[in-house]
């Protein structure tokens, strides 16, 4: 992986987005936003299954409502966060918490895609029983603590050094 992130910081865009001062902070910038709206959007999906939130509405208006943005809000975080892996490479993929991170966002957005779907094919199943089920709630709070852990892992990629060798990036 080395000779690779040694290679992608040499490419004309990477050289471009690591010296213009404004560039990385601006696409950063942009990543948490687009996180914010992911992960509000799951969490009012997840807390009207729950029963704590939003039970003005049916789960298949909820998911009407936040579901467009939380698909558009994973679109903006693809770019960003390719962005951020060409203008940092070594930073991004020699990092444990990276890899780990990308891995949750992959069964998260799985879930929440196999979720929405769900909801959309079976709605009035969905209110009826399967709302009221354990298993039901349980992946609600599964999914919520997968979001909230992959904010974690996104922070700890700056201080990836505490996980020892299982972290390819060199401690400052």
């Amino acid at each position: 992986m080395v000779p690779f992130t040694e290679w992608l910081s040499q490419t004309s865009l990477s050289i471009a987005i690591q010296t213009h001062l404004w560039v990385i902070p601006t696409i950063q910038s942009i990543h948490i936003v687009g996180i914010g709206v992911v992960v509000g959007s799951v969490f009012m999906m997840n807390l009207r299954v729950l029963g704590w939130a939003g039970r003005d509405q049916s789960l298949h208006e909820t998911v009407d409502r936040f579901g467009p943005w939380m698909s558009a809000s994973l679109c903006v975080l693809l770019l960003t966060g390719a962005l951020m892996v060409i203008g940092e490479p070594a930073r991004e993929l020699l990092a444990f918490s990276f890899w780990f991170k990308m891995f949750l966002v992959a069964v998260g957005t799985v879930f929440a895609s196999a979720f929405m779907m769900a909801v959309r094919r079976n709605e009035p199943h969905w209110e009826e029983s399967l709302v009221k089920r354990r298993t039901t709630k349980w992946l609600a709070v599964l999914t919520l603590l997968i979001w909230a852990t992959i904010i974690v892992l996104g922070r700890l990629i700056a201080y990836d050094h505490i996980w020892g060798s299982w972290s390819g990036t060199p401690r400052l």
